[in-house]
């Protein structure tokens, strides 16, 4: 091939990639009313999210040593909150526990921000701000 062909093909192939494409006629096409986009509603500035007493879903309910978090109680809840001892398994040489409210306690657990201070055959006795509390085991009626 020559050399001024190779140069002319090469011109050719440039000015096909530098010419602005044909743009389509827009002056066929049916024209369409302008929508403007559906925009999501904005809460108002003061909008303040209520709870309805629940919790928060992101705050872990387990320390990393395995532990329960107590979850805050609203005061109602606190006042009608009252320990019951329905059961003790008790070891005198041992690992002792306890039904309390339902859920099996052991010495040093916390329950309604109560801490378990001792397990003994017929009671337990619960510490919180240091404050000491018996609570006698429930008789069956």
């Amino acid at each position: 091939m020559s050399r001024s062909r190779i140069v002319l093909s090469a011109a050719a192939f440039i000015a096909l990639i530098c010419a602005p494409a044909a743009a389509p006629d827009v002056s066929a096409a049916p024209k369409q009313a302008s929508q403007k986009p559906a925009s999501l509603p904005l809460p108002p500035p003061d909008y303040v999210y209520e709870t309805g007493n629940k919790r928060d879903p992101f705050i872990p309910l387990i320390t990393p040593d395995g532990r329960f978090v107590p979850l805050e109680r609203t005061p109602e809840e606190e006042a009608a909150s009252v320990l019951k001892v329905e059961g003790i398994i008790y070891d005198k040489y041992g690992l002792s526990y306890a039904i309390v409210d339902g859920s099996v306690v052991k010495v040093g657990d916390l329950i309604s921000d109560y801490q378990v201070l001792t397990i003994e055959e017929k009671r337990v006795i619960f510490i919180r701000e240091g404050q000491l509390k018996e609570v006698p085991l429930k008789k069956e009626e």
